[in-house]
Parts: structure tokens; sequence; C-alpha cells
């Protein structure tokens, strides 16, 4: 697996990384067993780089990868997240208290089974709490041992700046993808100017340029998707017409639609690091060989003409999550 910096002196990482999410079953059913081998599978082939958060499941999924690593601990780099929480009402709601950084660390690490964190983000800016607060005790997880590298997610330029004044920030993670383009304004220039490693979620589109979404009845029966406007009736036919040019490409290269689509996120820059999710070892296997799949310079700018930065329809999230996103 060719490598990736994470920061300006920070580790190397796979050029792919494993985004964990999706393993509890947020879009579909989990199966436990499964998830596990994909982990173990991901340490044999390379993709060593594996993200979590205290969030997905409310800290089930770090339990889950806590077992899934166990025992063979040096072999992954692992990022996870804190701050992203639920209120007395079970809406989304932020915390970056420096008291609660240092609590949700160290339930993190008993989750995962680990000594200490690789990359540790703060999953959602606390808009109540000075962002120099929140690094400065983060910074103090790195005096104690239990953390290595620091992170932001869903944090706007300024916050970013301010952040990295504080402490030396090793990546930022947000979503980037064809169909969510705004990095694009400001922030991937941003972050390459601090040697920040832009580690992108959901690069795949939350699974559209997967191929496998062809209308709504591609849902299962729970899928968090189906709250998401881009996948709503009203947006979902417009947008899976944005797969179409991606779709053809694939074809031409013999590969598949994934494949092109994360070959393109590389193509924007070699600080950034997409973690697509999945579950399966076969979609891994996939994902992987994106990393060694060249897109030429007229075939991104073919891709970018085709998908422009506004040619998506809905918010990429239902409105109780937008809120908590810094722009």
């Amino acid at each position: 697996m060719k490598q990736r910096k994470l920061g300006a002196d920070g580790l190397d990482v796979p050029a792919i990384g494993l985004g964990c999410m999706v393993m509890p079953g947020f879009y579909n059913p989990g199966d436990e067993a499964q998830s596990i081998a994909t982990l173990h599978h991901a340490a044999d082939i390379g993709v060593t780089f594996i993200d979590t958060s205290d969030a997905y499941g409310q800290g089930k999924n770090e339990d889950l990868v806590g077992r899934g690593i166990k025992g063979r601990r040096d072999d992954y780099i692992v990022a996870t997240k804190f701050g992203n929480i639920r209120d007395a009402d079970g809406k989304p709601a932020v915390d970056g208290r420096p008291e609660y950084v240092a609590e949700a660390c160290d339930k993190s690490l008993g989750r995962l089974g680990i000594d200490v964190i690789d990359l540790y983000y703060q999953h959602r800016v606390d808009p109540s709490v000075p962002i120099e607060d929140t690094v400065g005790a983060m910074s103090r997880l790195i005096e104690a041992g239990k953390v290595r590298h620091l992170g932001l997610s869903e944090a706007a330029p300024e916050t970013v700046r301010r952040a990295n004044a504080t402490h030396p920030i090793a990546a930022l993670q947000t979503e980037y993808s064809l169909w969510t383009r705004m990095a694009e304004d400001e922030m991937l220039g941003l972050c390459k100017d601090l040697n920040i490693a832009y580690v992108a979620y959901s690069p795949l589109g939350r699974g559209m340029f997967g191929g496998d979404i062809t209308g709504s009845d591609s849902l299962a029966d729970g899928d968090r998707r189906a709250n998401h406007p881009r996948f709503k009736e009203e947006n979902l036919d417009s947008n899976l017409k944005l797969v179409e040019p991606v779709r053809a490409l694939a074809a031409e290269k013999g590969c598949t639609p994934a494949q092109v689509a994360l070959a393109w996120v590389l193509a924007k820059g070699d600080h950034i690091i997409p973690i697509p999710g999945t579950r399966t070892q076969k979609h891994l296997e996939e994902n992987a060989a994106a990393a060694d799949l060249d897109l030429s310079p007229d075939e991104v700018d073919a891709l970018d003409a085709a998908i422009p930065p506004d040619a998506t329809e809905g918010e990429r999230y239902p409105p109780g999550a937008m809120k908590h996103l810094q722009k």
C-alpha cells in the first residue's frame, strides 16, 4: 500500500484507510464476526489506518474495534474521536470542555483495550468553549502518554488556524467526495499550507459512488441514510445521475465506480487520505486497490466538469446534525 504523511512530522499511514462507523450496522444490519474478520484482513493487506469514534453506537463501535485488534495492537494506527454527544433528550450536542476531554479519552482507551491512541480528534467543535482550551486539554493527553497526535473534525478554517497555533494539528477530518466539494474553497489549501493531513470521510458519498444504490428501495429498513436529505425521494433521482459519468469512466478503465471515486479523491492532493467505510473483505480489497489507480489530469478535469460542486441536491446531514458543522 502506498503511504502518505499524517501531518508535518507525523506517522506514515496508508494512502487509503478504513472507516469503521458502518460496522455496528449504521447503514445495514451489522455482523460482528464479519467486521472483525475485515479488521484482521485490513492489517494483512496494509490498510492499517483505522478510524472510529465514541459516538458510533454510543461506544459500541470502539468496543467492536477493540475486540478486533486485540492481540494485534501493533499492526494498526488507531484513530478515534470525542465530543459528538447526545443531550438528555437524545438530540445531537457537543462537549469540548477540558474536563470532558480527559474523561472521554480514558473511556475510549478502555473500550479499545489500548494504552495510547495514535490520533485523537475533536469530533465536533464546541462553540461554547474556546478551541484553545479544548486543544490545550488534548495536548495534555500527549504529555500523559495517552495520545500521540491531535486532530479536528468538521472545523472551520479559522478554528483550524487557532487550534494549530495552540498545538500542532496532524489531521483534519471532514467529508469530501465527488458530491461534497466544499473543502476545495479553502480547506484543502489551508491544510496543505499548515502541513495538516486532510482525512476525507465518506469519500464514496455514503455509498452513492459504490454503485449499489439505484433508488430509495436500495436502503434497508433502519438505514440511517434514509433520514439524510440527499437520499430523500425528492433528491435521490437527481443525485443518482451524478454516478453515471463515474460508471462510464470505470467501464473504460476496467475497474469499479468506487475505485474511480477514490482515485479522484487521491488525485486532489498528496496530503489527502480517504477512509472509506466497509464491513466486507471484498469491498475492503476493492477500495485498497484504488491506491494504485492513476487518473490522468484530463480524467480528473472531466469528472470535475461532469459533477460540479453545486450539482448535488440536498444537505449532507439532517437539520439537527447540520447545525453542529462549522463553516
